[in-house]
């Protein structure tokens, strides 16, 4: 929708959620409750997703068999535990735009970024530096920086951070393309975020792939901000890798196991340096116990350990779910859903008797973001994010004037985003 097609008021939302095709989803979710007994603006989907209702008894489902059977669940439990990670494999792949054999549901996300940083980030004296955006997740860079010093060099010299411009929040892909064509000779690494955490703006993931595959770089996305948020097209696209946790809109629970890409052209890259564990050995022999390591084909080959059954099935309750709507028609809706919260942010502005006390610093194109808007107050903020929490807003604050907020389309409604207007219109008075 455009904004001119958006209206004020109460009736316009009621309207929208009444003509909303996934709007039954919401009921398939538990809403967290206020003190006086009603759903909370959940606007949190960004930091961690809701649980859907049906988790239980996908979770109960393993406790059950895990209790009848003890360790004959691995071959005979109602969904065997052996092959049990291969249940949310072409869901995963549906999710990210990959083929089966190029992901895989494994470990945390920060452990799967040292992993492929362990095969793929191989520096030399002319090409050593990693390319991220500056204002990276914070893990991302501990990542790698400890990465940089692990092969004897220095951050100072060897992390290429990429800035807007003064005055800016955002990132130009310009910007972004014009330093890879400048530094690419020395740029062992690019580990970029698919959709920056702080602003919510979405990188031109493609753009960025052929820039510097042009230079000879390895080129990855952090996508724990984009992966059942955005379409994406991992293959087609043509990155090296890329992670992503599953318990922010993937709705997989607190810690939840994380996903993992390699493409395809790497599948049988068996003399990449890698480290080792008994469940990426070749599945035909690994019971044979051997000493010598020799990976499964794909992106199962970068496994270590036996999958964390229980996570597993959480997440397979949410994936469901997901099969079910459709990321185009998830897509469609966050984009309506973004776009009249954006309107009903200008109009806060605009109505303020005085000058405007917050701007917001995701990018306005509906195609450079995801399901989140984020706000900078120009003046103390915190006070009104602490009274919006007192109200039942659930958001999410970053020091030292942002507040961040994501209208999820899986069980956000337009109602919720009115009522939302509302409550920061109040707050800020």
């Amino acid at each position: 929708m455009t904004p001119a097609a958006y209206r004020l008021g109460l009736e316009f939302a009621a309207e929208m959620d009444a003509g909303d095709p996934l709007a039954h989803f919401r009921d398939r979710f538990w809403i967290p409750m206020t003190n006086s007994g009603e759903d909370c603006i959940y606007f949190c989907g960004h930091s961690l997703g809701l649980q859907p209702k049906t988790i239980q008894a996908f979770v109960e489902q393993e406790l059950r068999d895990w209790k009848e059977l003890g360790v004959e669940g691995h071959f005979h439990a109602k969904a065997p535990w052996m092959p049990y990670h291969r249940l949310l494999t072409r869901q995963t792949a549906s999710v990210v735009g990959a083929l089966p054999a190029e992901v895989v549901v494994m470990n945390s996300l920060t452990v799967n970024l040292h992993l492929m940083m362990a095969s793929f980030y191989r520096p030399t004296p002319e090409r050593h530096k990693i390319l991220i955006e500056a204002s990276a997740f914070p893990s991302d860079q501990y990542a790698v920086k400890s990465q940089i010093l692990f092969h004897g060099f220095d951050p100072a010299s060897s992390l290429l951070e990429v800035a807007p411009r003064e005055g800016e929040f955002c990132l130009r892909n310009d910007d972004i393309e014009e330093l890879i064509e400048r530094e690419g000779k020395s740029i062992a690494l690019i580990l970029m975020g698919g959709v920056n955490y702080l602003t919510g703006q979405v990188f031109d993931m493609e753009a960025i792939t052929k820039a510097g595959h042009r230079q000879g770089c390895v080129v990855a996305f952090d996508l724990a901000h984009a992966a059942g948020n955005i379409p994406l097209r991992l293959h087609d696209w043509g990155p090296d890798f890329a992670a992503w946790c599953s318990y922010k809109y993937l709705n997989g629970g607190p810690g939840c196991v994380a996903g993992c890409f390699v493409h395809e052209r790497h599948a049988r890259a068996f003399d990449l340096p890698r480290f080792c564990g008994w469940w990426g050995h070749d599945e035909k022999t690994r019971f044979q116990m051997g000493p010598d390591f020799h990976p499964m084909e794909g992106a199962e080959g970068w496994q270590l350990s036996n999958p964390p059954i229980l996570t597993l099935a959480a997440l397979r309750a949410s994936m469901k779910i997901f099969d079910e709507a459709g990321m185009s028609n998830l897509r469609a809706k966050s984009e309506s859903l973004t776009g009249y919260l954006e309107f009903l942010l200008d109009r806060i502005r605009v109505d303020q008797t005085k000058p405007a006390k917050f701007s917001v610093t995701t990018p306005r194109d509906p195609q450079r973001r995801g399901a989140q808007l984020s706000i900078r107050f120009l003046e103390p903020g915190r006070a009104v994010y602490e009274r919006l929490t007192a109200q039942g807003v659930i958001g999410d604050w970053r020091e030292p004037d942002t507040f961040r907020f994501a209208p999820v389309p899986l069980y956000n409604s337009y109602t919720d985003v009115y009522r939302f207007a509302q409550q920061l219109t109040e707050a800020l008075s």
